[in-house]
């Protein structure tokens, strides 16, 4: 289940960052540079310690079963440090999860030039109100940490906006898009 919430939360940061592409890519010599695709590091901790983050491409083109099998073996090899350098450089934004280790709330750091990074908490079951009804939902907290020379509060309000859109409606998130 957690691969499988990992590969959901990293295609709809990919679907989100199409749909706003203005957070998608790299500030150098005082300008933002969009990239032509999605490239996402995943802040991965190591077992002896120490953090890395290496690069998944085109997860907008992947389905989501490719996906998780494509983090479970970046994850497996980051962890063995048998990295390729080309998975280790380029990438447009870094998501961190940290809701495995019990935290509700991440507060990222953005590792430069990229201008974003999306930080996701644990799920946690809250009260709800859909449809007039209080229910029990599912809820995790996520954060945008972002780059204020290359970006505003509007566009990341954009970004989260979708990003919400795409993780309350998981069936978006199956298929790849064309």
């Amino acid at each position: 289940e957690r691969a499988l919430l990992a590969a959901l939360q990293l295609r709809a940061v990919a679907l989100a960052l199409r749909d706003v592409p203005a957070l998608n890519g790299w500030y150098s010599e005082g300008a933002f540079l969009q990239a032509p695709d999605v490239r996402i590091a995943i802040a991965t901790s190591l077992r002896g310690g120490g953090l890395v983050t290496p690069a998944l491409r085109d997860i907008d083109q992947a389905s989501l079963p490719e996906l998780s099998a494509h983090l479970r073996d970046l994850l497996t090899r980051a962890r063995g440090g048998q990295l390729r350098s080309s998975e280790l450089s380029d990438a447009t934004i870094t998501v961190t999860n940290l809701g495995e280790l019990g935290v509700e709330s991440v507060f990222g750091v953005i590792y430069p030039p990229q201008v974003a990074l999306v930080g996701f908490g644990r799920v946690v079951e809250r009260p709800w109100v859909a449809d007039g009804a209080l229910v029990v939902a599912r809820t995790v907290h996520t954060s945008l940490a972002a780059d204020h020379r290359a970006t505003d509060g509007a566009v990341g309000a954009r970004f989260l906006t979708r990003l919400a859109e795409y993780l309350e409606q998981p069936e978006k998130l199956w298929k790849p898009e064309s």
